[in-house]
């Protein structure tokens, strides 16, 4: 059995989250249409990622950072106002697994907390799971709350059992292994990290978990999937990439 991979780089339309999720259905549409059935989409990708807080200073700057930020509260995802039905229906449609990194507002309990969250929409279009980032890496506190770890879950897809982590989450044992514990097959990392030594990173986790590594960074710069090494391969549950 084997799987078609789409890691998908068309950017965004920045802090448009109509617009941008628009542009997410064509791009599922294109993908499905070469014959792909599993879908990776860049971190916080709707509606893009908050690239301005690693350039903005928080004193002088602090009137243009509210404002952005003002737009990007606005436009952030409701997944209780089910701002994601035109991606769970594609999924549908065309039953493909997505995985789609989000800027989520939580509206049901604070009403303002934006968390940098990863789904993973299963070929039916149902929410198999929502992973909210536990600890937001540097400036990006500014943004994003911290994540509950209620997310650390895999999930069965027809390409396998599949879990994520965001970004720098990487870099966390104790996340890893959360997701290891629970017979990860294909591990899917979202980020903004585009560098070699986060690349050894993802390498480093195919050779620890024995599973399929599929990493993305921002629009125009994409991870191939990554095969375990051959001596791990043995020992991994049934890779299917």
């Amino acid at each position: 059995m084997s799987t078609k991979v789409a890691v998908i780089q068309k950017p965004p339309v920045l802090l448009d989250r109509d617009k941008t999720i628009a542009r997410a259905v064509e791009s599922i549409d294109e993908a499905a249409g070469a014959g792909a059935t599993l879908m990776v989409f860049p971190e916080a990708y709707i509606p893009g990622y908050p690239t301005w807080i690693w350039r903005l200073k928080p004193g002088g700057d602090m009137a243009l950072s509210g404002e952005i930020h003002a737009r990007l509260r606005r436009n952030a995802v409701d997944l209780d106002r089910d701002d994601l039905r035109p991606l769970q229906d594609a999924a549908s449609r065309h039953v493909v697994t997505v995985v789609m990194g989000i800027n989520e507002i939580d509206r049901r309990f604070s009403g303002t907390t934006l968390f940098n969250t990863v789904v993973v929409i299963g070929p039916d279009g149902t929410l198999l799971n929502r992973h909210r980032k536990l600890m937001p890496t540097n400036p990006e506190r500014m943004v994003w709350g911290m994540g509950d770890a209620s997310g650390l879950r895999v999930v069965d897809t027809p390409a396998g059992r599949l879990g994520a982590l965001i970004c720098w989450e990487s870099y966390m044992p104790l996340a890893r292994y959360a997701l290891y514990a629970q017979d990860l097959e294909i591990f899917i990392n979202p980020s903004w990290d585009n560098g070699e030594a986060f690349l050894v990173t993802l390498r480093h986790i195919a050779r620890e978990a024995g599973c399929w590594v599929i990493g993305t960074a921002a629009a125009g710069t994409a991870y191939a999937s990554l095969q375990p090494p051959q001596s791990f391969a043995s020992t991994a549950t049934s890779p299917r990439l």
